[in-house]
């Protein structure tokens, strides 16, 4: 079962300190059109994420600029 910390560090590619829960993005995946998955999380003390990554393939994307 996929938590928040774990799709979190997945979309970061290593650790994060906290998350928050997960949440249905309400939009389709640009590559596959499957089911785009957010998720909020602190990588480090002084910043805030927000990821959505797609349920059904490798599709990802950050709101960092």
């Amino acid at each position: 079962m996929v938590t928040p910390q774990s799709l979190a560090e997945l979309v970061e590619d290593g650790d994060v300190m906290d998350a928050d829960p997960i949440e249905d993005a309400e939009r389709d995946c640009p590559d596959c059109g499957g089911n785009v998955l957010t998720v909020g999380y602190m990588p480090s003390v002084l910043e805030f994420v927000t990821a959505y990554k797609c349920q059904d393939c490798a599709w990802q994307q950050t709101d960092r600029e």
